[in-house]
């Protein structure tokens, strides 16, 4: 004898354990299938691009897309942590010789500070300039090592990241390849209203694409106007200091600040006035109307959402997810918003983002065998 409703239960009962136990297999490799998504919707254009180009040969396209992206995105990538590398040794190199005045400069100021603060300090082993010597130079080394190693990670890296690496590869070739259908197989399983199932993905994919090309472009940008700042002003390091400007452009409004800031302050110390005016003014006019123009442009306009929540959400999803978190907290930040709107009505069947028909009609097609 079957109770009512009792199959219906027991058949969503399964459903879940099945799905929670998928989700905690590929859980490992999270990393990599949130890049290959994101590179698929990325590039996603040029492959049909390409496709159009060679006679609608799909799987072609698919891998020369792959292939392209190796070519401007890794590679790159491998060349800047090999030059960081060199540059990260030479500050090391420098500091164990005592070529740089910023020990001395740092333990100067030191004895100005407060008592509380010169104690704090002193705990930490960090009130004189021998002190401080030897930690800077752990803390250049350590960096050294690191970049050394990143760059190299490609040819002799660990058996995860490689496996990840090729676990991304993999599934971005089927992503470029089959994506419209998997997403329409995928939409189609969804309980919702067509224009709902839409409007949430067409805010994944918005989202995903500006927040990694702004970022990206954002990045690239202050970091070689960062470099060329420090080059002029005469900071030893330039390249080291533009890349890590440019990884930290990933924070809005204070990323960069982090660096140039203790800059300016060391070059005032060490009575370089002119050095220390033309990097405070060259941030804050140069760089920051950089960031203050085309963020709004490249991330705010696709993404719908004001810069404060574009910073918190950053902020969370980097302490959450650690490097992810740049695209993960923009991403939840902005289907929270899509949700709560369509619940409340304010995004509706008249007003939701539409799926591209040519995609929508490319993933009616079953993939190429």
């Amino acid at each position: 004898m079957r109770f009512k409703g009792l199959t219906k239960g027991f058949f969503i009962l399964i459903l879940l354990v099945v799905t929670l136990a998928f989700f905690n297999i590929i859980t490992p490799y999270y990393s990599a299938i949130l890049w290959a998504a994101i590179l698929a919707v990325i590039f996603q254009p040029l492959k049909n691009r390409l496709r159009d180009r060679i006679a609608g040969r799909n799987g072609i396209a698919s891998l020369l897309t792959v292939l392209i992206i190796c070519l401007i995105v890794f590679t790159p990538l491998a060349i800047i942590l090999s030059s960081l590398a060199f540059e990260a040794n030479t500050v090391y190199t420098k500091l164990q010789d005592n070529n740089t005045q910023f020990p001395v400069v740092v333990a100067d100021l030191i004895a100005h500070l407060p008592s509380w603060a010169q104690q704090f300090l002193a705990d930490h082993d960090l009130n004189n300039a021998t002190q401080i010597q030897q930690q800077l130079s752990q803390v250049a080394l350590k960096s050294g090592q690191y970049l050394a190693g990143s760059a190299f990670l490609i040819g002799k890296s660990t058996f995860s990241f490689t496996i990840n690496f090729g676990v991304m590869l993999y599934l971005l070739f089927f992503l470029l390849k089959d994506g419209p259908y998997i997403v329409n197989q995928a939409l189609e399983s969804l309980p919702l209203s067509r224009y709902v199932k839409h409007h949430l993905f067409a805010k994944f994919a918005a989202v995903s694409r500006a927040t990694v090309k702004g970022t990206v472009v954002i990045g690239v940008i202050q970091g070689i106007l960062g470099g060329i700042g420090f080059w002029i002003a005469g900071i030893d390091g330039s390249v080291l200091w533009g890349a890590l400007m440019a990884f930290l452009s990933l924070v809005p409004a204070v990323g960069s600040a982090i660096i140039w800031v203790p800059a300016a302050i060391f070059l005032f110390a060490t009575s370089q006035i002119w050095q220390g005016f033309f990097l405070v003014g060259f941030f804050v006019i140069i760089v920051g109307l950089v960031d203050n123009l085309l963020r709004p442009v490249l991330v705010g306009k696709d993404t719908k959402m004001p810069d404060y929540l574009v910073l918190i959400s950053t902020l969370g999803g980097l302490e959450i997810y650690g490097i992810n978190g740049f695209v993960i907290g923009p991403l939840i930040a902005a289907l929270f918003l899509a949700c709560w709107n369509l619940l409340s009505g304010k995004d509706h069947q008249g007003n939701a983002d539409e799926l591209d028909d040519e995609f929508i009609e490319e993933g009616r097609q079953p993939p190429e065998s």
